[in-house]
């Protein structure tokens, strides 16, 4: 069951208007969680509960996935979990009350997007296109049993979102990976002609990259291409770091890095995202790598990576959107070199 044009129209209307360290936040964003992931699951029917929810320890929770799964000959979704289509008007607003609890009021933004977006690339894809492009096919897992103590997690994936928590109670353990992806990354034509979902992420890389000198540039620009995030991989294989270390940025380049990363922690709850960036302040900036590919320049295809001691950024924009505009098409992750899932 598809979201009507209106209700689409809606949506995006509505979003434009250390693991100790963690475990030190406050209580709140945890405790918003926990009773929002209760008031889902109590809302559900015995059948769809059996569907959302796997043991805390099952594989599943770790096993994530931000591109599209389907099967081509039945044209099913084969992603596991609770998806929007199989909600009532009430289910999916304590669905989105979750997304809402796991995001700041810009990342809830973000995320009710991408979701959008999906009737856009039914239009630019349809009717000969492979994929089945669904608003509704995000899916909602529960992990364990959501309590103020114990273990447990919850996820909200689909095309272009995963969203992965875990949490000791109410305090959350874990925010990582958070995967946020665009296509089109600025749709090009109709009423919202202009609006660019992930727009931070690259207007602080090319802010920073633009004010790199010519010899930090040599420095920082790689030959290839990096890599797309490793989906199913709870944790990230980045290697070692390469590129210019931040010690060798100068106030205002720094500043425009810090803002770059600080555009990444701000998609979650505020609580989670101060924590988080606190440890990229606390990260020496010897230790902080910054590195990229390509031409950022719009319309041209590029990547960066920003490594820390303890997280590490990835993006990509190298491919055209459903439309054939050419990196038009946005990757873009927050992860913990140690810590993703709280392991």
């Amino acid at each position: 069951m598809k979201l009507t044009k209106m209700m689409v129209a809606g949506m995006v209307l509505a979003s434009v208007a250390g693991l100790a360290l963690v475990a030190q936040q406050t209580a709140a964003p945890g405790g918003q969680m926990v009773t929002a992931a209760q008031k889902l699951l109590g809302a559900l029917t015995e059948d769809q509960r059996k569907q959302a929810t796997f043991a805390y320890d099952d594989k599943e929770r770790t096993t994530w996935y931000f591109t599209p799964r389907q099967n081509n000959n039945t044209r099913k979704a084969t992603r596991n979990g609770l998806p929007l289509e199989a909600m009532s008007p009430a289910q999916k607003k304590a669905a989105l009350d979750l997304v809402r609890a796991g995001t700041s009021d810009s990342g809830n933004v973000a995320a009710v997007t991408i979701m959008s977006l999906e009737a856009i690339l039914a239009e630019l894809e349809s009717p000969k296109g492979k994929m089945i492009r669904n608003p509704e096919w995000y899916f909602f897992t529960i992990f364990g049993t959501p309590a103020k103590t114990g273990k447990w997690g919850w996820r909200v994936e689909g095309h272009h979102l995963s969203l992965n928590f875990t949490l000791d109670g109410d305090q959350v353990i874990a925010s990582s990976p958070a995967f946020f992806g665009a296509n089109p990354a600025e749709i090009k034509g109709g009423p919202k002609k202009g609006h660019r979902t992930l727009a931070p992420a690259e207007d602080f890389a090319r802010e920073l990259f633009n004010a790199l000198t010519n010899e930090q540039k040599q420095v920082a620009r790689q030959p290839k291409h990096f890599a797309e995030p490793g989906e199913t991989k709870p944790a990230p294989n980045v290697g070692q770091p390469v590129g210019l270390s931040a010690a060798k940025l100068n106030e205002a380049q720094r500043a425009s890095l810090m803002k770059l990363l600080k555009s990444y922690t701000e998609r979650m709850p505020p609580g989670v995202g101060a924590v988080e960036y606190k440890l990229v302040q606390q990260a020496k900036p010897s230790d902080v790598f910054v590195a990229y590919s390509g031409d950022p320049a719009p319309g041209n295809g590029y990547t960066y990576r920003v490594h820390g001691p303890t997280f590490v950024v990835e993006f990509l924009n190298t491919q055209a959107d459903s439309a054939g505009n050419k990196a038009n098409h946005i990757h873009s992750a927050w992860r913990r070199i140690k810590g993703d899932f709280g392991l």
